[in-house]
């Protein structure tokens, strides 16, 4: 809710973010039975990952609460605004940092930009649970098939 009434300033100041959602906004979370909160981002955090990832461990753990994470569009050099973020690194670099503080928080991590999905936790295990169910569909047509020539 208060997210509504923010601006853009330019600032990747993502500890301050998680900060108060977790400790303002989740005033009664102890109370709830499961929660997710979301970071929209199109960049590295000011902070380092450790850092980010050592206080999400600690405020995910107390209770079912999971941070997941939307990169969009990562690209080179400064925004369309022309500000250079406080902190730099390349697309990968900033996935990679994404995914660790995202692991760090039990929660999920996708990737989108221009041309498409580029990574997706859910899609990820959308794929391994067909590629399960396409395998157990060979196995049981084999099985089909042997006991038809035993017949």
């Amino acid at each position: 809710r208060w997210v509504l009434s923010l601006e853009c300033k330019g600032s990747r100041n993502v500890m301050s973010a998680l900060r108060r959602a977790v400790e303002v906004d989740f005033k009664d979370k102890d109370k709830q039975k499961s929660q997710g909160l979301y970071l929209l981002t199109t960049g590295i955090p000011d902070q380092e990952t450790h850092t980010i990832s050592a206080y999400v461990a600690e405020a995910c753990g107390g209770f079912d609460l999971q941070l997941h994470v939307c990169l969009f569009s990562v690209t080179e050099g400064p925004d369309s605004r022309g500000i250079i973020p406080a902190r730099y690194a390349s697309p990968r670099e900033t996935a990679g940092a994404f995914k660790e503080i995202v692991q760090a928080a039990n929660g999920r991590f996708h990737w989108f930009g221009e041309a498409g999905i580029f990574e997706s936790d859910d899609i990820t295990s959308i794929i391994s649970e067909m590629e399960k169910a396409k395998n157990y569909s060979q196995k049981c047509a084999f099985l089909v098939e042997s006991l038809k020539q035993r017949s």
